[in-house]
Formats: structure tokens, C-alpha cells, sequence
């Protein structure tokens, strides 16, 4: 049975909320100046390096406050091509990222960083927004409590009153968490049923299974947001589509590497021999690293499909690598920039995780790290190589008992010593954050279009654009 604690004020304490690296870590000037500015001098610098696109344009895509995907965090690659043409392509977007623990700090002097930020000027502007029925105020988590204790502690002080922190995991059998006519309850510690009128959610595995689409009480991120693409790399793929379809004549869009969605397992092989015999599998509705495959070769490709899947539909993408080895994306290919060289020349392939929330005012940026892989980028790839080694970044690993575990010797911070290494610039950071905002939005449309005007689930157009039926039964109603 989990026990849900409770966090009072003044429990907020920077030791149990970042990594010991961050907290001894000043921020880079760069990315400290890249935080400084305001939208006028963002909008003005994008516009004049990209003079296709008008800044009212710009203005009013930041300006705009989403409806469902309030809070959001991109993994994006720094690549180029043999033309020298320099992009941040997404790679899938996050509708409950991690980032605050990996983020060294603005302003010293506000200890809580991100944490703050984030609830003072999202969650509490949602809470305003939404008029929740009467209840306490949680956090619900199923991996990373540092992150999510964080979250606590920070509502509490703003609250000025104790918030509930509850595990709720897939699979418990006896969770602390429950819904009852649309209204979250939580078990306290004594056996008694309380509602909540408000919570913060960090669930990240299938919650759809467990949290329903349509609740009374305020969930920031709710679950349509996660369907919708924030934990659906199909239905993402459809959403960026679209909102580039709208976005046209603008001179801006979304990046992404060539996708096939929908793709059935038998269908894969011929996939990937589209692709020149490299792509990356991804099951779509999983995340933290799990379920992506990399194919470089026959012996990888033969591996996964002598795997047996949960789902039955796969997005199939363009593989970026080195140059020598990636696939090929019409009459150019893209490989990864990469670190720069270190003093034995190995280059690393790195991404970029940029987190931002947004208010009643737009979007804000409010944290951002970045992962190398285990292994350096190479030339040529050995025969039966490991190619996930020199391309996966993602720090989270999944231990036998089905905890979480973190890799953090390959966490790249946004300090002194590591940002220089990931040859970025003000502009890389400008353009990351343009390439967040639109993602996060192509995800808030689909979220609204997959909602009918009395807030309930539209399940037969969503069946109709994913139609996974292992998917579809997990779902509440």
C-alpha cells in the first residue's frame, strides 16, 4: 500500500531538489543572458536572422496562452547538413518533463528556482482560471520524487498550507489515488478519502490507465495532453503536421526528422529499406528512452523484430547520425553537430531538453540541460555495432524491479564548465525555444480538437487517427 506525505512550508530544501553539481554550478553567461531577454529583443533577433518570418507573427505565437498543454519540455538535436544549413530539430515533445533538478540557478537569491516559477506563474494562473470544486492541493508522481518533492515544497509556500505529495504507479494494486465523478481523491495516512481541488502531475507511465481524460479537479498537465502528443509520439507526429500545414507562408515551422506513422511491425523492414537501411523504431506511447530503436544494421533491425510488443503500431524516422551513416531526407542528409572535441578528440552526440511554462502573458523559458550519449560519435560504425550507445541520450535507466535509476556522469549542465562544450549560442537557444513554443502548440490543437465543446473525450475521432486497439482499451472513459 503507498502512503501519500504531507509537505508543509518552509519544507523547501535545495539539497533534496538538485543535484549536488547544480547547486555548486553558476550558469553560464550565455544562457544567463539568453534568460534576460525580453520578447521584444527574442522576437527582433529571430526575425532578423529568419526575414521571411514578421515579427507580429513571432509576437502572437508567444503571446498565446494553450488551453490544455500549459507546461511542457522538448528533446531537440543540434544537426547540420553537408550544405551547411544548421538546425534544432525536435525529436518529441513532454507533457510532464523533468529539467528543475538539472538547472543551475538565475537569481541565487531565490533558492527554488524553476520549482517557483513554474507554480507561481502557471499552476496558480490555471487554479484562477478553472474554479476547481473545494479540496486540498497535490503533487502525483510515478518516478523522479526529487523533481516532484521540489514541486511540493514550492506550492506549499505559495499556498501557505500543507500539499499532499502521492506516488501513484502503474500497476499498484492498492494506489492512494482514486477518481470518483470526475473529482480526485487521495488516501491520507489514517485511512480517510480526501478530495483535491487541484494537482500538479508528474505521472508519467500510461496514465491514461489511471488518470481519466475528463476530471473536475484541476490536473496540470491533464490527459489529453499526453494523448494528444505529449506522450504520443503518433498522434504528435499527425499534431506537427498539421500545425506546420498552418503555419504556412509564415517562413517558420516545425523540424522534425522524416516520420511514417501507423506503421505495423511486418511493415517495418520495408521502412527502413526506404530509409537506406538506417532509421529509428519508436513505440509511440512510451518514454524516458524505453521503446526507441536505432537500426544501423541487419543484426539490429533482426533484433527487434524478435521482440514481442505491448502495442501494435510504430512510427518509423529518419535516423540521424554521422554523416557517413544517416539516412537520407530527399537531396541532403542531416547529421548531429555534436561536443565539441575533448582532449582524447572524441565528440559526443548531445541533446538538448528545453522546458517552458506559459501564463496568461505566453510562454516563458524555465529550464534547460542537456544529455550525452555513453559512447562518441564515430566515422564508421564497427559491423554489429551498438549503435544505441553512440546515439541514445536519455539519462533514465529502468532497473529490474521497475524503479528508476539516472545516469548523471553524461547530464550536461547550463554552467561554465559544460555549456562550452556543446557549441551552442544565444541563437541556438532562441531558435530551441521558437521550435518548443510551436511543438507545444501543435499539441495544445490536437488537444482541442480531440475535446467537443462540453469538455469530453472525442475517443471515435481519436480511434480513427491512432488506431492501436491494445492503446485504445487502456484508456479511462
Amino acid at each position: 500500500m503507498t502512503t501519500p506525505t504531507l509537505v508543509t512550508p518552509n519544507q523547501f530544501e535545495p539539497a533534496r531538489h538538485f543535484y549536488p553539481r547544480v547547486r555548486n554550478a553558476s550558469i553560464h553567461p550565455v544562457v544567463r543572458a539568453f534568460l534576460s531577454m525580453d520578447r521584444e529583443r527574442l522576437v527582433q533577433r529571430y526575425c532578423h536572422l529568419n526575414p521571411r518570418v514578421k515579427p507580429e507573427t513571432l509576437h502572437g505565437l508567444l503571446a498565446r496562452t494553450p488551453r490544455w498543454m500549459r507546461w511542457s519540455g522538448c528533446d531537440l538535436m543540434h544537426v547540420t547538413s553537408a550544405s551547411g544549413r544548421r538546425r534544432m530539430v525536435v525529436i518529441e515533445t513532454n507533457s510532464s518533463p523533468s529539467g528543475q533538478k538539472s538547472m543551475p540557478l538565475r537569481d541565487e537569491e531565490q533558492e527554488q528556482g524553476g520549482y517557483r516559477t513554474l507554480i507561481d506563474m502557471t499552476f496558480r494562473d490555471l487554479i484562477r482560471a478553472r474554479r476547481p470544486p473545494p479540496g486540498a492541493l497535490a503533487v502525483l508522481y510515478d518516478k523522479n520524487p526529487m523533481e516532484a518533492s521540489g514541486y511540493a515544497a514550492a506550492m506549499a509556500d505559495l499556498a501557505g498550507k500543507p500539499v499532499w505529495l502521492v506516488p501513484f504507479h502503474d500497476g499498484d494494486d492498492d494506489p492512494a489515488a482514486r477518481f470518483v465523478d470526475g473529482i480526485l481523491q487521495i488516501r491520507t495516512p489514517d485511512g480517510t478519502w480526501t478530495d483535491v481541488r487541484a494537482a500538479f502531475r508528474y505521472v508519467t507511465q500510461r496514465p491514461w490507465n489511471r488518470i481519466p481524460v475528463s476530471t473536475r479537479s484541476v490536473i496540470m498537465n491533464p490527459i489529453i495532453a499526453c494523448l494528444a502528443g505529449g506522450r504520443n509520439k503518433m498522434v504528435a507526429a499527425k499534431a506537427y503536421d498539421l500545425f506546420n500545414a498552418s503555419l504556412h507562408g509564415t517562413g517558420m515551422q516545425i523540424h522534425t526528422p522524416a516520420t511514417a506513422w501507423d506503421v505495423g511491425k511486418a511493415e517495418i523492414p520495408l521502412q527502413i529499406a526506404r530509409l537506406g537501411g538506417h532509421g529509428v523504431v519508436k513505440v509511440p506511447y512510451s518514454n524516458a528512452g524505453q521503446g526507441v530503436y536505432t537500426i544501423t544494421s541487419r543484426a539490429e533491425l533482426d533484433a527487434f523484430m524478435a521482440e514481442e510488443h505491448r502495442y501494435d503500431r510504430f512510427i518509423v524516422q529518419s535516423l540521424i547520425g554521422n554523416y557517413r551513416w544517416s539516412s537520407h531526407e530527399g537531396d541532403d542528409r542531416y547529421y548531429h553537430v555534436g561536443t565539441l572535441p575533448d582532449r582524447k578528440q572524441r565528440s559526443f552526440v548531445a541533446d538538448l531538453r528545453f522546458m517552458i511554462g506559459s501564463s496568461v502573458e505566453g510562454f516563458r523559458p524555465l529550464a534547460v540541460y542537456a544529455r550525452r550519449a555513453r559512447q562518441p560519435l564515430e566515422d564508421e560504425l564497427e559491423r554489429g555495432g551498438d549503435s544505441w550507445g553512440i546515439l541514445g541520450t536519455n539519462l533514465s535507466v529502468k532497473r529490474p524491479d521497475g524503479s528508476w535509476d539516472t545516469e548523471t556522469e553524461r547530464l550536461m549542465l547550463m554552467d561554465n564548465k559544460d555549456f562550452n562544450a556543446l557549441g551552442l549560442s544565444v541563437d541556438s537557444l532562441i531558435e530551441a525555444f521558437v521550435q518548443t513554443v510551436l511543438s507545444t502548440l501543435a499539441i495544445d490543437e490536437m488537444s482541442q480538437n480531440l475535446m467537443n465543446a462540453k469538455g469530453r473525450f472525442r475517443r471515435r475521432l481519436f480511434a480513427s487517427m491512432n488506431s492501436d486497439d491494445a492503446l485504445l482499451s487502456e484508456i479511462l472513459p
